[in-house]
């Protein structure tokens, strides 16, 4: 490996690493928000909730409603 080629390798990992930082930062940033007003993370979760098609707990209590029909086979 060339000095030019390990300088670039090295220049992608540093940016690549940067951009995980910056991830990181907007992501606690949102949990802070999340954190301080858990209302509105409720509010969100709610409506990320009804876009998927979710419908609360099923009747035996665990999970989201059931979409598949069990049929008895004899």
């Amino acid at each position: 490996m060339n000095d030019e080629r390990a300088h670039e390798m090295v220049e992608h990992l540093q940016a690549a690493a940067l951009e995980l930082i910056e991830a990181a930062r907007a992501f606690l940033d949102v949990a802070e928000d999340m954190v301080k007003d858990p209302g509105q993370a409720l509010a969100m979760a709610s409506a990320a909730a009804k876009m998927a098609g979710t419908h609360g707990p099923r009747p035996d209590g665990h999970g989201a409603s059931a979409r598949v029909e069990h049929i008895r086979v004899s």
